[in-house]
């Protein structure tokens, strides 16, 4: 691991942070996905049972 010197906890809190953001956005990619996924598929069985 690099020498961060004084400043290490600010580095590693901001990596930190980073990747916890990261990760929510990809979460929240992810359950938004499988909710546009279910409409879509919802609203083709319904236009299915139309026409």
């Amino acid at each position: 691991m690099p020498e961060l010197g004084k400043y290490a906890a600010e580095v590693l809190s901001a990596y930190g942070a980073s990747l916890l953001l990261l990760a929510a956005l990809v979460g929240v990619t992810l359950l938004r996905g499988r909710a546009a996924r279910r409409a879509l598929e919802e609203t083709e069985a319904e236009a299915g049972r139309r026409g």
